[in-house]
């Protein structure tokens, strides 16, 4: 489990993908792995040629065949140097030990296949099927926060080095598991932390907010805790764009409002509207 994935595809996304997965191979130290992933094509060639005779409906299917055939060798030749395009980016970005793989099959089946080396998954919000809608969301994206078990970056466009980053937290047991995975990562060492909590104005929440926030001072960082009123999403987003924060870090599940974002339409919104990467921890 020490290695960042992430998938490569001809989408305009693609570049700050492959700059997001460099910095976090940087950044722990662990290597990282470009997939290029060949999904199949259905083909209508029964349905096309059915109803001709028997000859000609042959010579359709052969015909068919060999431009599949074409195409699938056109498609691994583009998958190719789309990976070494990344590679080289990657290399200059300061990745450590990049590796190059072509997979076929389903971008969710592989990756879950994959995720029991996985150390962090990095992917774009939009591939590219959605790359020409502004704040679209992939379409494997909401399948792959459900069923990933490991850390998942979300990037956007425009990626930059985060030089500080902002914790959404609710005080659920997964909200705590995910402070020590942050806290103890060398992922976020030494960057500013916005520690962030919207409702529960209650004293237990209270207590847990202030006790994550000398948690995080005793690991380090120079934390500014911030404890909200509001609707959850555009509370949070208001925060970040107020101080010029460059990553959000948040449980995927947890037991609050915060946790509704992952759940149906609420993770859509969620992801979809950030204009900032986004670490889902589970």
């Amino acid at each position: 489990m020490n290695t960042i994935v992430t998938c490569i595809d001809g989408s305009a996304i693609s570049e700050d993908v492959c700059r997001a997965a460099a910095w976090v191979s940087q950044r722990v130290q662990a290597p990282l792995k470009l997939l290029h992933i060949l999904e199949k094509e259905t083909t209508q060639q029964e349905s096309l040629s059915g109803n001709l005779v028997f000859g000609a409906r042959e010579q359709l299917l052969k015909q068919m065949t060999e431009l599949d055939e074409a195409r699938a060798k056109l498609a691994i030749e583009h998958g190719k140097q789309l990976l070494d395009g990344a590679a080289h980016l990657a290399a200059e970005c300061g990745a450590v030990d990049v590796e190059q793989q072509q997979r076929h099959g389903t971008v969710v089946d592989t990756l879950m296949e994959l995720q029991d080396d996985m150390r962090v998954l990095v992917l774009g919000r939009q591939g590219e099927a959605h790359q020409s809608l502004d704040h679209a969301l992939g379409s494997n994206l909401e399948a792959l926060i459900r069923g990933i078990h490991r850390p998942i970056l979300v990037t956007v466009p425009g990626f930059k080095i985060p030089s500080s980053f902002m914790v959404a937290y609710d005080g659920s047991d997964n909200s705590e598991k995910a402070l020590q995975a942050y806290a103890n990562s060398p992922l976020l060492a030494g960057l500013p932390c916005h520690l962030v909590m919207v409702g529960h104005k209650d004293t237990l929440h209270e207590t847990q907010f202030h006790a994550a926030a000398q948690y995080l001072q005793q690991q380090g960082f120079d934390v500014t805790s911030a404890h909200l009123e509001g609707d959850v999403q555009p509370t949070l987003a208001a925060y970040q764009r107020q101080h010029g924060i460059d990553l959000m870090v948040m449980g995927a599940y947890g037991h609050s409002r915060i946790r509704q974002f992952f759940v149906g339409s609420n993770t859509r919104k969620m992801v979809s509207q950030s204009d900032i990467p986004l670490l889902l921890l589970r």
